[in-house]
């Protein structure tokens, strides 16, 4: 049950307690007045009836009239009728208690404890048998009594205030507890949204990031392999034996379809299946010598060779081959270097060549995609790509990449 609908039943309950209580008293009082000497004279039995029916119509025009409900006139009101039946008749003591039970919800303050004083004096005055005229015994009984009456509704009025403010303390905890659920509700609805929309955004972004290794294994080897097949078959086609041609077109169009099926398959390059990383370094430059001859290149290598992790060393060699097709396409030299540096924290890889050279601060065309495809590599891997050059000055290229151990994450 609520407390809204607990403090409703409340009401309708001391709505309807001070006719009853009148109804008994009356029944009461006037049974008895026979034997308690309080119907006689005739006029006290007569002032007794008449005040009991203007009472009664107060009571039942507070109750159900047009302005029903209570007030602080209405309880000063009905306590002076209470007590001036009381006095005609001790037994309307009786009604009289009805001030007990309404004090605290009609008055505020310390007009409660107003309230329980006029009442407990009714109270007492019944208890006693009358007012206290003429006799010390009697005034000190009446005191007595009156101070007990006082005593138990201070009690119980403190017991109900104190019921009333656990009450009103539960109804606003309750209140709390459930604009507390609805923010945790609502919050949830907001981390669930969130949540949803992360993963949307997750999705797309690892679509964009096998797009773009996509785009850097066709680039850096079916694209390369192609491109070296158009140069012998070009080359084939003004020489009077274009058969060795041929035959290295056709090898070069092997590799270049095996290199489509380990992309597809997301497999480690070809050459570092069976090979460590300089050996694999290695077969790229000296492929690439004979494939651009006379153009010389040469691999070094300096520090201790250890097993590097798998993306590691893949990027290095697409670096590599990379970094060789440029040479090849537009510097224009003689001579290309590659170094590989295996330091304690860092895999370095170094390409020098002694070509034309190019304008740094020059955009590089939409269609390039070498430059940005290497420094996409070096970034994924935490990695940084160097490049220093200027026309007629040749360009030297630096890859830098921490040295992952074989198995971390």
């Amino acid at each position: 049950m609520s407390t809204a609908t607990a403090g409703a039943q409340e009401q309708h309950w001391l709505r309807h307690l001070p006719l009853a209580l009148l109804g008994v008293a009356v029944a009461v009082a006037l049974a008895s007045a026979p034997a308690t000497g309080a119907a006689s004279p005739a006029a006290r039995l007569l002032a007794q009836l008449a005040l009991a029916a203007v009472t009664a119509a107060l009571l039942a025009w507070w109750a159900y009239g047009p302005t029903a409900g209570g007030s602080p006139l209405r309880f000063v009101v009905r306590t002076v009728l209470a007590f001036a039946l009381t006095v005609l008749n001790p037994l309307f003591c009786v009604f009289a208690w009805i001030g007990f039970a309404d004090a605290a919800e009609v008055l505020r303050g310390r007009w409660v404890w107003v309230g329980f004083a006029g009442t407990a004096a009714a109270m007492a005055t019944g208890q006693s048998g009358g007012l206290p005229i003429g006799s010390a015994g009697h005034l000190a009984f009446f005191f007595a009594l009156f101070a007990l009456n006082f005593g138990l509704a201070g009690a119980m009025g403190r017991a109900a205030l104190q019921m009333e403010r656990t009450s009103t303390d539960r109804a606003a905890a309750i209140a709390e507890l459930e604009r507390a659920n609805a923010s945790l509700e609502e919050a949830l609805a907001r981390n669930e949204a969130l949540q949803e929309t992360v993963v949307a955004q997750a999705r797309v972004a690892g679509v964009q990031e096998e797009r773009q290794r996509l785009a850097r294994e066709i680039h850096d080897t079916i694209a390369q392999s192609l491109a070296a097949v158009l140069t012998q078959l070009q080359a084939a086609g003004g020489e009077a034996d274009p058969g060795p041609r041929i035959v290295r077109a056709t090898e070069l169009t092997r590799t270049a379809l095996a290199d489509a099926r380990r992309s597809v398959m997301d497999l480690s390059p070809a050459p570092l299946t069976d090979a460590d990383l300089p050996t694999a370094i290695e077969a790229v430059v000296r492929t690439f010598s004979a494939a651009h001859h006379p153009l010389c290149a040469d691999l070094v290598v300096a520090g201790e060779v250890r097993e590097l992790h798998p993306e590691v060393e893949t990027t290095v060699l697409r670096v590599a081959q990379e970094a060789l097709a440029n040479v090849a396409r537009h510097a224009g030299a003689a001579r290309v270097l590659l170094t590989l540096t295996y330091d304690d924290a860092e895999l370095i890889l170094d390409v020098r060549d002694d070509g034309s050279g190019f304008e740094p601060t020059t955009a590089p065309s939409a269609s390039s995609f070498g430059l940005r495809g290497m420094r996409q590599r070096a970034e994924r891997l935490a990695g940084v790509l160097e490049v220093e050059t200027e026309p007629g000055a040749g360009t030297a290229l630096s890859l830098r990449l921490p040295a992952l151990v074989r198995g971390a994450a």
